[in-house]
């Protein structure tokens, strides 16, 4: 498949003018000031399971509203603590699936939670916590739904559980809560730039082919899924492009991009169709902490894989 995007040298010197609203960091101060209001405990259950190296633990913690989220946490059988956490996020359709598929994190000698997120997790892994709040007229899909209103926005929610999800690993006594990093690929890697940055002190974020960066570039350059779901929703709704897009500004990743310090750790294919190159280093290029990328020549959206996550974990290593 050719590549459908910027160059190489163009994408490397790629910063464009994203729509920001003035009001971005008030919404979002507001937002998760009220989430934490809420209250809520965190609660976890020892899980017996045949893996035997890792204690597990069936985890819920309070996210947005303080909503009850699911979650796997791992720690390694007898390891000394506290210990340095990562906190994944899931990609598109996907949820916390079985905890006998997450076990590279925890392998490495760390503490792993990985979040279910709402209302997803009946596409490619299993998901356990729903979304109880509706939307207005949205294609089916999450992309769309409450796009009206950045207050009614399916990912404001998501992205506060994100958040939360940091605050709650951080309670726990087998985290060193100063050693905390985030990470996940696709729509989990656009979520790692929203709790990159809305997280204080975060040690990492390692966002692999990130989703929901540089909305208008995206939708207007590929109608692949998920953005393909804006794309026909946009093809209906003739008209709403402005509301639409100022909606979607409060969730841009290149937003979030301009306000995280940690180290991150970007990954890109550069014959990537479902988030294109040119949105994944319009984040990248804002990036506002040490940043570097992981370049995927051939690839399409699947990037490195294995190899991205040798690269992760040499690049946490470094800073853990």
């Amino acid at each position: 498949m050719p590549r459908f995007d910027l160059s190489l040298p163009e994408l490397e010197a790629y910063r464009p003018d994203v729509r920001e609203p003035a009001d971005f960091d008030a919404f979002w101060d507001e937002t998760l000031t009220a989430s934490r209001a809420a209250g809520g405990e965190v609660e976890m259950t020892p899980v017996a399971t045949p893996l035997s190296s890792f204690d597990v633990f069936d985890l819920t913690f309070p996210g947005f509203a303080g909503e009850p989220i699911k979650a796997w946490f791992m720690v390694p059988a007898g390891a000394e603590e506290p210990l340095p956490a990562v906190v994944e996020y899931v990609g598109y359709g996907g949820g916390r699936g079985l905890p006998s598929e997450r076990l590279p994190w925890p392998s490495t000698g760390r503490a792993y939670l990985i979040m279910d997120t709402r209302g997803q997790g009946s596409t490619w892994s299993r998901g356990d916590t729903p979304d109880p709040h509706g939307s207005g007229p949205a294609h089916p899909g999450f992309l769309t739904k409450g796009v009206h209103d950045p207050a009614e926005y399916y990912y404001r929610r998501v992205f506060t559980d994100a958040v939360r999800a940091v605050d709650a690993v951080r309670t726990l006594p087998q985290v060193d809560p100063a050693r905390v990093a985030v990470t996940g690929g696709s729509q989990g890697g656009g979520i790692t730039l929203a709790a990159a940055g809305l997280c204080d002190g975060l040690v990492a974020a390692m966002p692999d082919v990130p989703f929901l960066c540089h909305f208008e570039r995206a939708i207007g350059l590929t109608d692949t899924d998920p953005y393909g779901e804006m794309v026909r929703y946009l093809a209906i709704h003739r008209g709403a492009q402005e509301r639409v897009f100022d909606t979607l500004s409060y969730f841009d990743g290149v937003n979030f991009a301009k306000r995280a310090t940690a180290p991150g750790l970007f990954s890109v294919g550069l014959m990537d169709q479902t988030c294109p190159p040119s949105t994944v280093y319009a984040a990248f290029n804002s990036y506002a902490g040490p940043h570097e990328i992981e370049v995927y020549s051939h690839n399409q959206h699947e990037g490195g894989q294995s190899d991205q996550w040798l690269a992760q974990a040499a690049f946490l290593a470094r800073h853990t």
